[in-house]
């Protein structure tokens, strides 16, 4: 930029910093080269250099008092930031700083005079940078009829007022934008007047303040180059006879003569584009049918120069169509009893394409091959599989996809009577690739009866069952493939069991499984088990960890064995993933106290362990004394079985137990009591059974009957079924037989109730 055009605003700055209002009086200002006074009603603070100042410069601060203090002594002194820095007897005081932080920092000098102080004079120095070379500069029009606006980057912070220009170089104009206070904005912009189509133009941006000056690379355009046309207006028409395409018609400004258009299914992600659109229609094909899509059209002015326009967007459907793909087919067969099986079908769902849209529903079609034997049956399913258990017979099976168009072709399949051999593919093997996929691999099935057909591949997450699943993932090759890299639905750090089977004439063979994980993590927790005593050591089993604490394909266990007195390593025992969840540790120290744990490991690494628990056997002396005590029981009840030993025991214990044991038991009946309730109330007689409570033989009194002689009833007693009830008796009944008042009350009895009488 010429030199004349830069200095109106640089000395417009120079001055706007050196000029101010002194504080407290009247003041003029006195500036050398390299330092500047500023000289107020009550004295005068001197800073050199002064007043903006690039980062690490000394400065030299100097406050003269105008007259000295008529009493008494007072201290001249220097603050920065309200902060006094230094302080001197008499009317002077002098330091230098060494100034690094960037922005503004207020020195004043003050007069202290004991508990008094008072400002004398103050001056402000700015820590700041030169400006940058502007970068980056740009030009850009909205619109055929608006104006350019042109930015820059400014570079660093300068924390300095820096003013910013513009100069158009064909001779036109020249903009200047000052600015009064440092900025935090690392942009710059401004805005230039209307130009013309036929120009050429060069843009230099200029940047100065009070540590210098700069100015930036020139940028060379054309009106074209720059201009961003508005965007496009369009519509989209879409025709029921054709469900894959559609026309586009925009409107654009005159100028903007070359477009581009954009398309995608509404709520995907990636887009399919089409360039190099010179006219205002487009016939558009390749659309999925039955589908909402979103369009979008931008333009600019010439072909391969100008900006492009922001896009404009628009949405609309496609019709749907009559199916045109086939359902590809497959079954398994299971042989049930009573002259029955069950018959499973699989298909994969038709694409977008081959669908014509959305599928309404599929229909199968089962067909006996013995004529007359069973009609034809017809079934309708919204699933991609179909199970029906049928009489076991040869059928033929159709399966027809069905929108709202149409129909597709039926897709046939012929099952087959018998079970011929299908052996399951070998060395079946799966390796984890990461980015969620596994690849899983196979030979040849050895010694199949029949020709394989091709390969079927199914995977689902462990606590799933991979088959008869309304939409479980599979696919389906050729005979040729013996490998596949399956991505479909497949999570990182998840164990998924995997099946290949070999398909025989559309038919899935057995299958052969294994285990894989895209990648792996050591498992997040440990196995619960649980410690039984067995024999001479402990069973471990244990559960197994649930699927997301897993985090990939456990590859087997390790029980750790450890003496609580902390000899020694602990004993590890390693148990392979798939054998039974349980162990027994044999040859444990009796009396020995040992903790066990547990760990799971992945391909990752060891896992946490689990739960702990102590286990101690007990000692042989306790184990003894048991057998003794068993035994002892054992040939007593041996001994008691036998008459003879039985008398001897009986004579042996008589001699043991007092003398009272073996009194006789007196008769209740002759207890006073009884004799005169008896008379009272007439209810116990001794000849008849008027007042006898008559009570059920049953288990549990009959041992009572036997001792007559307990009860007064004699052998030539008409009531001998009957007995008498001692005052301790209780009676199992209803209600209690003994009412409020000491009275006493015949019960009312049916002859299917059973009274129970307890004897003390």
């Amino acid at each position: 930029m010429p030199f004349p055009r830069i200095m109106p605003s640089a000395l417009w700055l120079v001055l706007h910093l050196t000029a101010g209002p002194c504080r407290r009086g009247a003041v003029s200002a006195s500036r050398a080269a390299r330092g500047t006074t500023e000289v107020c009603a009550k004295g005068t603070v001197t800073a050199s250099p002064c007043c903006a100042v690039p980062g690490g410069t000394n400065v030299t601060l100097s406050c003269q008092l105008a007259a000295p203090r008529a009493r008494g002594w007072c201290w001249a002194a220097i603050f920065l930031n309200s902060s006094e820095q230094t302080r001197a007897w008499g009317a002077s005081v002098s330091k230098t700083f060494l100034v690094t932080a960037h922005g503004r920092h207020y020195f004043t000098c003050k007069c202290i005079c004991g508990d008094r102080t008072m400002l004398i004079c103050g001056i402000d120095i700015h820590c700041g940078n030169p400006p940058d070379e502007p970068r980056n500069v740009s030009c850009i029009q909205k619109g055929t009829q608006g104006r350019p606006t042109c930015t820059w980057h400014k570079g660093r912070l300068t924390y300095l007022p820096t003013a910013y220009g513009i100069e158009l170089s064909n001779g036109t104009d020249a903009f200047s934008f000052p600015e009064e206070a440092p900025s935090q904005v690392l942009f710059g912009s401004g805005a230039l007047s209307k130009l013309d189509f036929d120009s050429n133009y060069t843009v230099v941006v200029s940047a100065s303040n009070p540590l210098g000056n700069a100015s930036s690379q020139p940028f060379t355009f054309t009106l074209i180059d720059i201009v961003k046309p508005l965007p496009p207006e369009f519509s989209v028409e879409f025709d029921d006879s054709s469900a894959t395409s559609c026309t586009i018609v925009w409107h654009h400004e005159a100028q903007a003569r070359h477009c581009r258009l954009r398309h995608r299914p509404l709520g995907r992600h990636g887009w399919s584009t089409v360039e190099s659109l010179s006219r205002e229609k487009f016939h558009l094909q390749g659309l999925e049918p039955d589908t909402a899509h979103e369009f979008q059209v931008s333009c600019r002015m010439l072909p391969g120069r100008g900006l492009w326009s922001d896009w404009s967007s628009s949405q609309g459907s496609t019709p749907a169509a009559v199916p045109t793909g086939t359902l590809d087919v497959w079954y398994r067969q299971q042989e049930l009893h009573s002259g029955l099986q069950n018959l499973s079908l699989f298909w994969k769902a038709l694409s977008r394409w081959e669908a014509g849209g959305r599928i309404l529903c599929y229909n199968v079609t089962l067909e006996s091959l013995e004529q007359g034997k069973l009609p034809a049956q017809s079934h309708r399913t919204t699933q991609t599989s179909f199970s029906r258990v049928t009489p076991r017979a040869g059928h033929r099976v159709t399966v027809t996809a069905h929108s709202p168009r149409g129909s597709s072709a039926p897709a046939t399949v012929l099952t087959h009577l018998g079970s011929p051999d299908l052996p399951p593919p070998q060395r079946v093997c799966a390796v984890g690739l990461g980015n969620s996929s596994i690849l899983v691999s196979w030979s040849p099935p050895a010694g199949a009866a029949l020709p394989v057909g091709g390969y079927l591949v199914e995977w689902a997450e462990p606590w799933r069952e991979p088959r008869l699943q309304p939409q479980h993932s599979w696919v389906k090759l050729p005979p040729s493939h013996l490998s596949t890299v399956i991505a479909e639905h497949i999570r990182d750090n998840v164990c998924y069991q995997i099946h290949v089977s070999a398909l025989y004439q559309d038919r899935a063979g057995q299958a052969a499984s294994v285990r894989g994980n895209s990648t792996a993590q050591a498992p997040s927790a440990g196995p619960q088990m649980l410690t039984t005593p067995w024999a001479s050591g402990v069973l471990v089993s244990w559960e197994e960890i649930p699927a997301p604490q897993q985090r990939g394909c456990i590859t087997g266990y390790h029980i750790y064995l450890h003496r609580k007195d902390g000899q020694g390593q602990p004993e590890v025992h390693a148990v392979p993933a798939g054998a039974p969840r349980s162990l027994h540790l044999p040859h444990l120290e009796p009396g020995e106290h040992h903790e066990l744990w547990m760990t799971a490991a992945t391909a990752a690494g060891e896992g946490p362990r689990g739960n702990s628990d102590s286990v101690c056997l007990d000692s042989a002396g306790g184990w003894l004394t048991l057998v003794l005590i068993c035994s002892f029981f054992i040939l007593s009840a041996c001994l008691c079985s036998v008459p003879p030993a039985r008398r001897v025991l009986q004579w042996l214990l008589s001699f043991l137990l007092p003398q009272w044991q073996s009194k006789a038991i007196p008769d209740p009946a002759n207890a006073t009591w009884a004799k005169s309730l008896a008379a009272a109330k007439g209810i116990i007689s001794a000849g008849g059974c008027a007042g006898r409570i008559k009570v059920q033989k049953n288990a549990e009194i009959s041992r009572f009957q036997r001792d007559e002689r307990l009860w007064g009833a004699s052998p030539g007693d008409p009531c001998r079924d009957s007995f008498r009830v001692p005052p301790q008796a209780e009676l199992s009944a209803p209600s209690s037989p003994f009412v409020p008042g000491g009275a006493f009350e015949e019960p009312e009895t049916s002859p299917d109730q059973n009274l129970k009488v307890a004897v003390p």
